[in-house]
């Protein structure tokens, strides 16, 4: 079918078949406008990145070259053949989607469905478009033509492309020439929307694979970081709450380079948690580098920590590298660093704080990039208050504290411990051991003042000892001469407690099922308290052996005793000392003199104190302190 020509255009509205395009002459200057047009509306098609605002150029373009009153491009979703109106000149979106006046998209729909081209000389004469033309303002004297061609991209039918036109006046073109030429510019329009659609899609089909090997990397990295945490922690025994809240806050600082803290008791296991906290750092990869402060005097701690060049001191034949040159980029542990001397502090400090130090026998400066974890059971605080550690060393180290429970205060763990202590003797000496039911129970009555130590030392003992295949209650060495770990348990039970407040044990015995019958407590003699080894039974008889007869007990001395009654009280300064605690940690143990002399010191050279810490009075401490020769320090 042949497309009409504008004379023959009746003023109903026709359809035609699309049929191929001549470019025929048209007026003055018509077909080089018609070039200049197509060239304009290539330029914006090829440089499109906003498909709605490039078609909305698009038609801009046509309303200059045409004389256009509207002009109007639908299209069809990918996913159905809806047609929605993507760009509108002389009206807008919104009132051309919506309202009585709006577009007639039926008919737009009608040449997407059919591929037939339309083309309307007047549409007053078309009901289709009264509701249209009445809401837009156009007078029924008014003559408007309307022509609307599909927009395809090969044999896919995309949208329509559908332009006002006035003819009220002369016009340069006929409404055949207006047909073809749509034609052409919808046809352009069809392949960048064809080119824009691909685009989006493989745009999509990119994004959704980025977004699933995102996906199962995160998986895989979860995995990864389960597996490694896993086999991290796996040497951390234990899953009571005491030590899940520990291991969780682990893992919160570890990401940071915060300097960390590990406060508790001898045994707690800080350098397992130091380590566990590297391993699970960004730091992992770099070096764990330890180094026990109290093992070293100051001399050699300075050369261990920040190394010596050739020649610095006798025997340094070459350069050595220090602890803080290993450590460099990964982790550095000072454990007990509360036993640094005063003057090792203020060097230790500048290193910590500018991350800068020299060897010793050089004056080149060294910058290192370390994360310090600090360990101590002392009582940093009450150190500071008494001036036996930098104020500002505390304040550079105590960044973070972790403080690690006694393994008292988690009894849910000591048998989850104990059976990992006994596979590891098993796997080392091909054993295969177990423990029995009441065995469990007699270790979960303990109280354990050395902690995990105490513990693993405890069962590594047994099974060493015990002769069969199994370790009962009766194979532990508490039954047969008692727990003398109760010893250390009452010299670090008091008033000022082990490391001062952080969970030294209270009021601790020994074992609760530790006796040799019946359950109950076995009493240790005055002579194991004060560590001889020897019973008031006699020399023979085994420690923990309960005496035929309690020893009776020696009268509280008043002031007004003699002389020779503050001699004796004196002189039985260690049998008080053991018998009813030190208070303070003063070991019964030590010599008579160095005991009273550490009372002394502890309670700042105040007799009074001093006496409260060793139970005599203070006339009783004066008379020692005179009988020894020991000089009254003032403060």
């Amino acid at each position: 079918m042949v497309v009409p020509t504008a004379a023959a255009v009746s003023s109903s509205s026709t359809a035609t078949h699309a049929q191929p395009i001549r470019m025929e002459a048209e007026g003055p200057g018509g077909g080089a406008r018609s070039l200049l047009t197509l060239y304009e509306i290539s330029k914006i098609l090829s440089g499109a990145l906003n498909l709605e605002a490039t078609l909305h150029d698009v038609l801009n373009v046509l309303g200059a070259y045409l004389d256009m009153r509207r002009g109007t491009i639908a299209l069809a979703s990918a996913e159905s053949s809806d047609l929605s109106l993507v760009a509108s000149i002389g009206l807008s979106l919104e009132r051309a989607r919506e309202g009585r006046g709006a577009y007639p998209l039926d008919v737009a729909t009608r040449v997407h469905r059919t591929g037939m081209r339309v083309l309307v000389g007047n549409m007053w004469e078309d009901s289709r478009f009264t509701a249209y033309l009445e809401h837009g303002g156009v007078l029924e004297s008014d003559k408007v033509a309307f022509v609307c061609v599909p927009i395809r991209a090969g044999e896919s039918a995309l949208g329509t492309l559908s332009v006002e036109r006035w003819r009220d006046g002369p016009l340069d073109t006929t409404l055949d020439d207006d047909l073809r030429f749509l034609t052409m510019v919808a046809n352009l329009v069809g392949q960048t929307v064809r080119l824009h659609r691909l685009v989006a899609a493989d745009r999509r089909t990119l994004l959704a694979d980025a977004a699933r090997l995102e996906k199962r990397a995160r998986a895989e990295r979860a995995g990864r970081s389960q597996q490694e945490r896993g086999p991290r922690f796996g040497e951390i025994v234990g899953r009571g709450p005491a030590m899940v809240a520990v291991l969780d806050k682990v893992r919160q600082v570890a990401r940071t380079r915060a300097p960390v803290m590990l406060r508790g008791e001898s045994g707690t296991g800080k350098e397992m948690i130091a380590r566990a906290l590297h391993k699970v750092s960004p730091r992992a990869d770099k070096a764990f580098v330890g180094v026990n402060c109290a093992a070293l005097p100051d001399t050699l701690l300075e050369s261990e920590l920040f190394g010596h060049d050739k020649g610095a001191f006798t025997g340094a034949s070459g350069e050595r590298k220090g602890r803080f040159e290993a450590a460099d980029g990964g982790t550095l542990f000072l454990d007990e660093i509360g036993e640094i001397s005063p003057t090792f502090q203020a060097k230790l400090l500048r290193v910590l704080q500018e991350g800068q130090f020299e060897r010793l026998g050089s004056s080149k400066t060294r910058s290192v990039d370390v994360r310090i974890i600090a360990a101590t059971n002392r009582n940093l605080e009450e150190a500071v208050s008494r001036g036996e550690f930098r104020a500002d060393l505390y304040y550079r180290i105590n960044v973070v504290t972790l403080v690690l429970p006694p393994l008292r205060e988690r009894p849910e763990d000591i048998e989850p411990l104990a059976r990992h202590f006994l596979e590891r003797f098993n796997e080392e000496n091909g054993d295969s051991l177990g423990f029995s039911d009441d065995a469990i129970a007699l270790l979960s009555a303990c109280a354990f003042p050395g902690n995990v130590r105490e513990l693993e030392n405890c069962v590594t003992r047994v099974a060493t000892m015990v002769r069969g295949e199994v370790i009962s209650a009766q194979d532990f060495s508490c039954r047969e001469v008692g727990c003398l770990s109760a010893t250390l348990g009452r010299e670090i039970d008091g008033p000022t407690q082990a490391i001062g407040g952080l969970g030294a044990p209270t009021g601790v015995s020994n074992c609760g099922s530790c006796a040799s019958g019946g359950g109950r407590p076995m009493p240790l003699s005055d002579d194991v308290m004060m560590g001889a080894g020897r019973s008031p039974n006699g020399a023979g008889a085994p420690l923990g052996t309960p005496p035929a007869t309690p020893p009776p007990m020696a009268p509280p001395a008043t002031p007004s005793a003699s002389p020779a009654s503050d001699d004796a009280a004196a002189g039985g300064v260690g049998a008080m000392d053991a018998r009813h605690g030190d208070g303070g940690g003063v070991s019964g143990r030590l010599p008579e003199r160095d005991r009273l002399v550490a009372a002394m010191e502890k309670s700042g050279w105040v007799q009074a104190k001093a006496a409260r810490l060793l139970g005599l009075t203070p006339r009783q401490v004066g008379y020692a302190l005179r009988r020894h020769d020991i000089p009254i320090k003032r403060l």
